[in-house]
């Protein structure tokens, strides 16, 4: 438990849930895969792939989570999980709100030409993002991270004076 501790910088008993529910997540990810896979084969070759994936996206992740923890400058590595966390919340959030939205403003594919319904689509759905991800990052105890997360995606896409002094 403590070579554990000590590989993911945990200071706090509360910070494994962090860890385990990374875990839980990869392994159901790992599942989902192999069945999506082998889905016509037997639960026991299902069961199989998914401990081999398993393994496999764990050693992947485990090389990102370095290359990422010096690039985002990260105090802790448990902290790169919340973060993941952080941005998969938001995506999927973001076209959960986006899509009420859209239909209330009566923007439809039958009133619009689909290039310029799924233009509004993915414009109001990247506003949303913007907007959560910030809020969703607070909420995970990550708000500096993402607000200057948040500004440097904006600086490169020309929007820099958003945030001048």
């Amino acid at each position: 438990m403590e070579k554990l501790k000590k590989r993911w910088e945990i200071q706090n008993n509360w910070q494994f849930i962090v860890l385990l529910s990374g875990i839980i997540g990869l392994g159901y990810s790992a599942y989902k895969l192999a069945f999506l896979l082998f889905e016509k084969q037997s639960m026991i070759i299902v069961l199989s792939a998914s401990v081999i994936f398993f393994f496999v996206l764990l050693k992947l992740i485990l090389k990102i989570f370095d290359r990422l923890q010096k690039k985002w400058k990260v105090k802790y590595r448990w902290e790169l999980i919340t973060i993941f966390f952080v941005f998969a919340i938001t995506g999927s959030s973001s076209v959960f709100i986006g899509k009420p939205i859209i239909k209330f403003a009566g923007i439809t594919q039958d009133n619009l030409p689909p290039t310029l319904y799924w233009f509004l689509y993915i414009l109001i759905g990247f506003v949303f993002y913007q907007l959560l991800l910030v809020a969703i990052g607070w909420i995970f105890g990550q708000y500096q991270f993402f607000w200057d997360f948040e500004k440097k995606m904006l600086s490169r896409m020309g929007l820099k004076r958003l945030f001048s002094k």
